[in-house]
């Protein structure tokens, strides 16, 4: 029976681009391969092999392409604190401590340039093509983010903030009690879901399978959850445990989940386009709404409301549709060097750091 594997996102297709949260994985990580090669050259498939393998001993983290939903761009196995990521294109990975460290595994050795160079004009006219695709779908996703920033406006100043405090030093005792750990703390960055092609992807409930207590944030736009995270997440860290965070993959600059796997407890943002309800003993609600909005507000401003949703609705429905069609040119592009890659060069590829993993999986456990 195989071990647990935890999946999640460490970057995204966002209203601020192309966010990057790579370094926050692999700085805990004391040997890393970074593979290099273009599209098509089987990266992700010889991680998710590397993972099946490794996978009945060990825990494993698959970090997932926010590009290309199936595809992964990393796979990590904590107890060996050893990675291996997908260091191209947008998320270009350099190693910082070169064979001390990092290396790499250059998969470009199993292409004919020759053959490559046969696709020299359609080659450079598509990667055109897929960035145009991305700049149209973040200049969409901008636009919806000022949307959304009008519609939180609504709730912001209807919002008590004591009722706010109270909520969250109540949460507080709840999540915490008295319950310090004599350690540093620290914090670990991550996106629990992405905008993908298939449009919005998330983990949550992946990433919660083996936590006890879990807390559902119910809430409007602009209610508080973000902020009231963010007090938990120093209020963890201060206390000295590990607080896993996961960001918003529409808006990086917000939070979208704590986990204190140390005590057991998540606490979350389960509202559209991750929504998640309670399903089993020690899942609780927690409404914003109710909790700190003054009564009425939505039948107040419902004309308003219900206009920025459908506009908010629409800019996002444009940005997922450019990023399908990214996702189409980027299937062209990577027929290109498909049929340009010798794959037993890839298989021999694999074979060789399959050999590198379980000596450097000998060395760490003996």
């Amino acid at each position: 029976m195989g071990k647990r594997i935890y999946n999640y996102y460490a970057s995204g297709n966002t209203a601020k681009g192309f966010y990057n949260l790579f370094d926050e994985t692999l700085n805990r990580l004391e040997r890393i391969y970074i593979l290099k090669g273009g599209p098509g050259t089987g990266k992700s498939t010889l991680m998710k092999k590397i993972g099946e393998a490794w996978g009945s001993a060990y825990d494993l983290e698959y970090i997932h392409c926010s590009a290309d939903y199936g595809s992964i761009d990393g796979v990590i196995i904590p107890d060996l604190k050893l990675g291996i990521v997908d260091g191209t294109a947008p998320h270009v990975i350099e190693p910082k401590y070169p064979g001390v460290i990092d290396e790499y595994v250059n998969l470009g050795d199993a292409w004919d340039s020759v053959q490559l160079r046969k696709y020299k004009e359609e080659i450079f006219q598509v990667k055109k093509q897929i960035k145009a695709c991305y700049d149209d779908a973040y200049s969409l996703m901008e636009e919806a983010l000022r949307i959304h920033d009008d519609w939180e406006r609504i709730y912001i100043k209807n919002l008590s903030p004591e009722k706010a405090r109270n909520l969250t030093d109540r949460l507080t005792t709840e999540i915490f009690d008295e319950d310090t750990l004599d350690k540093s703390g620290s914090q670990l960055h991550r996106f629990l879901g992405a905008a993908t092609p298939e449009g919005p992807k998330d983990f949550i409930q992946n990433l919660t399978e083996d936590i006890l207590q879990r807390l559902f944030i119910k809430g409007r736009p602009g209610t508080g959850k973000s902020t009231m995270l963010k007090q938990l997440a120093a209020e963890g860290e201060d206390r000295g445990f590990e607080v896993e965070v996961y960001h918003c993959g529409f808006d990086p600059n917000s939070l979208d989940m704590l986990i204190f796997r140390e005590l057991g407890v998540a606490i979350f943002d389960s509202t559209s386009p991750h929504e998640h309800f309670p399903s089993r003993e020690g899942d609780e609600i927690v409404d914003m709404y109710e909790e700190i909005i003054q009564p009425g507000t939505d039948e107040k401003y419902e004309n308003e409301i219900t206009a920025l949703s459908q506009q908010y609705q629409e800019k996002m429905k444009q940005a997922t549709a450019k990023l399908k069609d990214s996702n189409r040119f980027r299937n062209q592009l990577e027929s290109y060097y498909i049929d340009a890659v010798d794959f037993t060069i890839i298989e021999q590829k694999q074979a060789e750091l399959e050999r590198e993993i379980k000596a450097w999986e000998q060395h760490f456990t003996s």
